[in-house]
């Protein structure tokens, strides 16, 4: 969950949140890959989770025309406003789960809404984390599901920003460059993690997202 939510809200301090999104495609789209393919049944948590994942797919396709509004401070207003309330979701609110027979339900209009705020901020972490929390899924089955909720995410905000010719030849270059520091950095952050006390690790990881989107929120407003 770090390299797309992290890497979003520092490089949108240095770029537009569009052109942030662009470069993180495709060593998003490889990391998140990885994790997928870690868990132990690729094709069941498909046949459970389709709705999700369709809504994820369409949801994206229409939020993109928002991220890639020219001119606009929305977008990074937006973010900020994102990564705030997920850390602070996941800081402060209690674990709840979710029965086999609301899931299909609740996941079409979860997935909607993590479509939507997909394309509009690149952030592909809420609701859909807490939603695939809720699900009472093993650890390794929890791995897999956040995978194919972020390898979804991913290839629709590419879909989308191709579509809007804001991908060009440049940012693919861009991207395919970022991918091997990206494999370093996760190689690095599993050694980190693995030293670390998990609650510790949690915690940290939370309140820096807290202050980055509060920081990027105030940003936007005073520019």
């Amino acid at each position: 969950m770090g390299l797309q939510t992290f890497a979003m809200g520092f490089l949108s301090l240095l770029m537009a949140p569009v052109e942030a999104a662009s470069l993180l495609i495709l060593p998003a789209f490889i990391t998140n890959l990885w994790q997928l393919f870690s868990g132990p049944d690729f094709g069941l948590l498909i046949k459970r989770l389709w709705v999700f994942l369709f809504f994820i797919f369409l949801g994206t396709l229409i939020g993109v025309s928002f991220l890639t509004a020219s001119h606009s401070r929305w977008p990074g207003l937006a973010l900020g406003v994102t990564l705030a309330s997920y850390a602070a979701i996941s800081l402060f609110s209690p674990q709840f789960s979710m029965s086999r027979q609301r899931e299909k339900k609740w996941g079409a209009w979860v997935g909607w809404i993590t479509g939507l705020i997909t394309g509009a901020t690149g952030i592909f972490v809420v609701p859909a984390v807490p939603f695939i929390g809720s699900l009472e899924l093993t650890k390794d089955e929890m791995i897999q599901a956040l995978g194919l909720s972020f390898t979804i995410s991913t290839l629709s905000l590419a879909v989308g920003l191709g579509f809007s010719v804001q991908w060009v030849q440049a940012d693919v270059l861009f991207s395919a460059l970022a991918i091997v520091p990206s494999l370093f950095g996760m190689y690095l952050g599993q050694k980190f993690r693995g030293a670390m006390s998990p609650v510790f690790f949690r915690k940290v990881f939370f309140v820096v997202l807290l202050f980055l989107g509060l920081y990027m929120f105030f940003y936007n407003i005073k520019n």
